[in-house]
């Protein structure tokens, strides 16, 4: 089987979470997000169809619509709001109600970096140099 490796930004509370998951599971937190990919990567690359909308509308934007959507990042107020409940949940527990908030942010955060990935694919198939939108650290 062949790899690829690939850069992924990850906001600064969903990073701990899988750090503290990878070392309680004794293993490297690379190790951790294969295993978070494997396991929730759809069957046959299917995407649920309220994601394959969103990518698919895109195939429909001009260059300057996929660097905006290539560039557009998840609400700061909105990883705020998660990395909190992320924290009550490990502390105390969530409501049914901060289950479903959390749930939505969680898909929010998911739509926003599939539809990042995928304009920056179009782009770099349109010839464009999409270097600029990898962050190094």
């Amino acid at each position: 089987m062949s790899a690829h490796t690939i850069t992924l930004q990850l906001p600064a509370p969903l990073y701990e979470r899988y750090k503290q998951r990878a070392k309680q599971r004794q293993r490297s937190v690379e190790a951790e997000l294969l295993n978070v990919v494997t396991t929730a990567a759809p069957e046959e690359d299917q995407l649920p169809e309220s994601l394959a909308g969103a990518v698919a509308e895109l195939e429909t934007f001009d260059d300057d619509g996929l660097w905006r959507a290539a560039r557009h990042s998840f609400p700061s107020e909105a990883s705020s709001r998660l990395e909190a409940l992320h924290f009550k949940r490990q502390d105390e527990g969530l409501s049914t109600t901060e289950q479903e908030t959390a749930s939505q942010l969680v898909e929010e955060y998911e739509r926003t970096m599939l539809v990042r990935a995928h304009a920056a694919k179009l782009l770099k198939e349109r010839g464009h140099d999409v270097s600029g939108l990898v962050v190094r650290r």
